[in-house]
């Protein structure tokens, strides 16, 4: 056995021998994100590495404690991309971003409209489980059934139920062409725009509104790209500046992104007309996700979200004894703790992390 991945065993038996909660930490970039964070810091970075990348299958597998950065890097130099464009977060941590803090968070950027959310990329995964095992589930082709879905399970969970040691992610190539266009539109106009367009062969990979305008990435194929900016028209963007306002609107560094109110990311089905909140919103993903700083208090902001079909997250700042995640039903609760208890039966991952009371 690898001796950071003996440490790393070692400690977590230690731990659940004394009951003693470990607070899994890579780059400390989503410290921000979710309830409390409790328990003595286990640093995952010794465990590092990209283990294999096979351009030719589309799918790289890289160790938890390995910079998200290194990862793109490589793929990059191969002309492929993590098309579901992972935040990193950089300004909110005291180190880099990994792969592993990053399938633990489960976040996705600009690119999820068109490429699909990180956990639908996740093809298998190492884990290490509350009593110091290694365990492997999936694999690295997305045909594999055993185990694939407790892959995805893995995403998201915030590492509440095991060490993620290894993920073996789909690749997809860098688009040889790409073009940002800027439209002057009001927010029911934007959101219908959107959505019509989302019923048309067109290639938009990201969509932004904001104040009034909207913007929209177009990438693929040359000759793709450039008719679909004959079609939906607006001013184009220079490549240098689009590359940085998207960059922006990942990395939450965009102008927008400044303000000192609560940060609240409400998911909703795209069609789902303005929602008329207090605050400043930013809406993305063709209407799916809007972005809302606002000191409305939460039971207005969930109620509205909950009334549209969706769920609303407390993301960032505000008062977090309100609950940062939207509350469960007592069957999903149910099926959450179940889980807990099967991955980490002593409860020592992350306590707290996603609800006091798990």
């Amino acid at each position: 056995m690898d001796s950071a991945l003996r440490n790393l065993s070692e400690s977590v038996r230690d731990a659940g021998r004394s009951r003693r909660g470990l607070r899994l930490r890579g780059g400390g970039t989503k410290d921000f994100y979710g309830q409390g964070l409790e328990g003595e810091v286990l640093d995952t970075r010794a465990y590092s590495g990209v283990v294999s990348y096979e351009p030719s299958e589309l799918v790289i597998t890289a160790r938890c404690g390995t910079r998200l950065a290194d990862v793109e890097a490589a793929m990059r130099e191969r002309g492929q991309m993590l098309a579901f464009e992972p935040p990193h977060f950089a300004q909110f941590g005291s180190g880099a971003a990994t792969l592993g803090g990053a399938v633990a968070a489960g976040l996705s950027g600009p690119g999820r409209q068109a490429a699909g959310a990180l956990r639908d990329f996740v093809l298998g995964v190492k884990i290490m489980d509350g009593r110091g095992e290694v365990l492997s589930f999936g694999g690295q082709v997305m045909k594999n059934v055993a185990g694939y879905d407790v892959s995805r399970l893995m995403a998201g969970s915030l590492g509440t139920l095991a060490i993620i040691l290894e993920a073996s992610l789909k690749a997809l190539p860098l688009p040889v062409a790409e073009a940002t266009l800027r439209l002057e539109l009001p927010e029911d106009r934007a959101i219908e725009q959107l959505n019509r367009w989302a019923g048309k062969p067109l290639p938009v990979s990201a969509s932004a509104w904001s104040d009034g305008v909207l913007a929209i990435r177009l990438s693929g194929a040359a000759a793709a790209v450039g008719e679909a900016c004959r079609k939906i028209g607006g001013a184009r963007v220079e490549d240098g500046e689009a590359r940085r306002f998207w960059s922006g609107v990942r990395e939450h560094a965009d102008g927008f992104f400044r303000s000192d109110a609560p940060l609240w990311r409400l998911s909703v089905p795209s069609a789902t007309p303005p929602l008329k909140l207090q605050g400043e919103q930013l809406i993305e993903w063709g209407g799916a996700l809007r972005w809302l700083f606002s000191h409305a208090d939460a039971r207005s902001v969930r109620d509205a979200a909950k009334r549209a079909g969706g769920h609303a997250t407390l993301f960032r700042g505000g008062d977090k004894s309100i609950g940062v995640f939207h509350p469960l039903a007592p069957a999903l609760m149910k099926i959450h703790k179940e889980l807990k208890r099967e991955f980490d039966p002593q409860g020592i991952f992350n306590r707290g992390r996603m609800y006091s009371d798990f």
